[in-house]
Formats: structure tokens, sequence, C-alpha cells
């Protein structure tokens, strides 16, 4: 656990107990503040004393409480400012409304010596950010992941000196952050997302951007080159920068490579390495070290995860697939030889009505299955494309696409949804995509693991 003097005898409010709000919890208590605390749900608030020592901190609303004097309120990054009443409370009182990142950002001083490396957009933030840090420990170099990709970086061990902390950064935690100075951020790309919480994409794209305005000038930044804002906001950075400090890459240079990559196939995993590779020469990692360490990367669960090969047909989870920006990738790393060869098993809580990213590679769908509140609409889309099953159900997709799929073929659930109407959560819908793919292989004892 981090923890720093920075916070010793100053009170903060904390909002949300889940993973974020229990490592700030922990972090500011034995670091000596005080601490009031509170969860919508019973069983966050009914389960503090298993985690920390409860005497020391108040069980209280904080959007009822005065908050005169508080050094800050940190709020769960899911919590939406825009609809919730504690924006308003802190408001009245003065009180900055921040972030566990935002915590990260103040207790660094008092850290061994150690660079930040910091990654956003809209896909591809996880399969990076865990890329930088394999490479990095492949090369010796001492390196935590944290944030947006499921690790409180406050719960982790403080790094040594010369350390690397490497964090997936969402627009939400950027929205609550105020001075993290990275000494390498990064944007992917920046498509349509969550555009309820900042009434429209105007304002998503300005969360992102916020990344950069925090970086002192002397930093270094690494931009995709997919789309027309992330293009916008290195063209602002690079005026403000000296030469050489701001690049934008798009994986050409790479793609030679990328055959002898088997976890990073197709274009959005050329334009992941791209801009991981782009972040590592600016920490001073050599090409023998990445190229090597690139070889030998296993990928993320439900992230173009090679689950099963049976038949000579192979079964992919990419669950994280939730917005069809995100599957239309996916789609694309797979190109008819001669057929077209990928049977596609999409649907879930639709972000959008259409599937207009998707579209330049429906061409590469041998069929496509329909699952979920976004079922209909979907296969409304695909049916003068492709043959459409509406099989309503995820273990009905799978069984009708094993039937119908042939040797060199692929089996590919890529959502270009959320999960919410079936699953509690994208790990949620992998993991029962995995075990129905092997329940289904099981019986001819053709069940097997990829890479």
């Amino acid at each position: 656990m981090i923890v720093s003097p920075a916070f010793a005898g100053k009170r903060y409010a904390v909002l949300g107990l889940a993973r974020s709000g229990q490592a700030v919890v922990a972090t500011l208590v034995a670091s000596g503040a005080h601490v009031l605390a509170w969860d919508s749900r019973d069983e966050p608030r009914q389960g503090l004393c298993e985690w920390v020592d409860c005497g020391k901190v108040e069980l209280a609303d904080p959007v009822a409480a005065d908050l005169a004097g508080y050094a800050g309120v940190v709020v769960s990054p899911g919590i939406p400012l825009n609809q919730h009443p504690i924006a308003e409370a802190a408001a009245r009182a003065g009180v900055p409304v921040i972030g566990d990142i935002e915590l990260f950002a103040i207790a660094r001083e008092s850290l061994p010596p150690h660079r930040v490396v910091g990654i956003t957009g809209t896909n591809g933030k996880s399969t990076t950010t865990s890329l930088v840090h394999h490479v990095l420990e492949s090369a010796g170099v001492p390196a935590r992941v944290g944030g947006n990709i499921g690790v409180p970086v406050l719960s982790t061990d403080p790094l040594p000196e010369g350390g690397v902390y490497v964090l997936e950064l969402s627009s939400y935690q950027i929205d609550l952050t105020r001075t993290l100075d990275c000494e390498v951020a990064a944007l992917l790309n920046i498509t349509p997302d969550h555009l309820d919480r900042y009434g429209g994409f105007e304002g998503y794209a300005a969360a992102k951007s916020r990344l950069f305005e925090m970086q002192g000038k002397e930093r270094s930044a690494v931009f995709g080159t997919g789309d027309r804002e992330t293009r916008a906001i290195a063209r602002i950075e690079a005026s403000r920068r000296a030469p050489g400090l701001v690049r934008l890459v798009d994986g050409s240079e790479l793609a030679e490579l990328q055959k002898e990559w088997p976890s990073l196939q197709g274009p959005h995993n050329l334009q992941n390495a791209a801009v991981s590779v782009a972040i590592l020469e600016a920490l001073g990692i050599r090409k023998a070290q990445w190229k090597k360490a690139l070889r030998n990367f296993r990928g993320l669960p439900h992230r173009m995860e090679r689950v099963a090969e049976a038949n000579g047909v192979i079964y992919i989870n990419d669950s994280k697939a939730t917005n069809p920006a995100s599957a239309a990738p996916a789609l694309a790393a797979f190109p008819p030889s001669p057929e077209p060869r990928v049977h596609w098993i999409l649907g879930g809580l639709p972000k959008g009505d259409d599937l207009d990213e998707c579209a330049p590679y429906f061409g590469n769908i041998a069929a496509a299955y329909t699952i979920g509140d976004a079922g209909p609409r979907f296969a409304e889309i695909l049916a003068p494309h492709t043959r459409v099953h509406r099989s309503e159900m995820m273990a009905e997709a799978i069984r009708e696409a094993m039937a119908a799929a042939k040797p060199g073929d692929i089996v590919m659930l890529s959502p270009a949804c959320a999960s919410f109407d079936q699953f509690r959560d994208y790990e949620a819908r992998g993991q029962a995509f995995r075990q129905i793919v092997e329940a289904l292989l099981a019986p001819d004892d053709q069940a097997g693991e990829g890479a």
C-alpha cells in the first residue's frame, strides 16, 4: 500500500467503497488522515471493519455532512458528477472533488524517485498498459500497473528507486485528477463513448485531452493517428513542446514484425504495439529489448483471447469489445482466405443504433449470431450482407456457430455492446463464452487452450 505524510492530519470524505474506494480509505487511514466514508449499498458499509480499522473511519453520507475544512472529497470514477448531488455539496463547501489517481499524484513526492506512464483512449488501453508493463519487466525495470485496468494504484507496494508506474486512465479518472504530471502520456484513439456523462462527443474528447494539459512541457507524449480528434490534440501539444517530445504513430513501421506476435494480431493491436514501443523508447528501452519481449506477450483475458482450437476452428473471446468501434478491429483481423471465415457472435445492451464502424469488414463475416437486447436491430443491419441467426442467448449462438464452422474458420464473441442485459459485466460474459465452448467441445475430447 502507498502511504504519504502529505495526508496526515487532513480530513477527507470518500464516496464509493468498491475496489478503488477501499484502497483510498486504507491509504488515508494508514497515512494519518481523518476519514469520513460512505457507500449507498449496505454490504460495503457493513464490511468496512473487515479491511480497515473502522474505529478510525466515520460512516456518514458526505452529501449531508458539513464538508467545510476538508482537503478533498474522493469519489469513485463510476459516480456521475453531472447527476450526483455530491458535486454541488462539495462546491458549496469549496472542497475539490478528486479521485484516487489524484491522491497518488499528491503522494508521489514522498515515494522513491520514479516515473509515471499514463495511457488513455477509448479502446486498447488495457492491452497497451499490459504490454508496456510486460516489456519493462522483461528489460529488468521495476514496474507496476494500476488504474482502470482493475488494480487501484494506491493498493500497490511502492516501487524502488528507478521504477515505473504504468497507469491505465479512463476519462472518468482523468476528470477527477488535477496534478498528475506523467513523464510519458499516451492517447490511443477517441471514438464516441460515455456521451451521457459529457453532453456530447466534444466534451468527451476534452476530458481525454486533460491528461496532456497536466503534463509539463518538457514531458513526452504519444498519439495514435486513426481519428481526427486524437490528431487535433497532438497538434496542440506539439505546439507547446520541444521538437521530438510529441510522437504520432500509426503502426506502419512495425507491420513487418507483427507476424511474430501471436497475441497482437489485427490492425488495432498493431496500433497498440506501436504506441507501446513509442512509450518504451521515451523511457529509454532499446529496440533489442522491446523486440524480444513483444514475441512472448500473452495478451489479456477477454481481448482477442484464443480460448480453444478444435477441428481446425479457432474460438476467440473478445468480450471486452463493448462498442462497435472496438469490435471492428477484431473483424478486420481475419480477412477472407479466400472465403469469409468469421462466425461473429454479437449483441447485448447497445450503446448506439448502428454498426457503422464495423461495416467496412462485413465481407469478412461467414455468418452472424445475434444475442441480447441489440439482437433484433443488429440482425436487420447484417441481413443484407451475410447469413444471420437470431440466437438470442449465448449458448445457442455458440452451438449454431460451432455446427456451421469449417476448418480455418473463426468463432468469435466480439459483442459491440455492453453486457448488462444478460451478464454482470464483460468479464462474466467472456467467462461464460469460454465455459460454454469448453463444455461443448469436451465430449469429443477436443477442448484445448490457446496462446
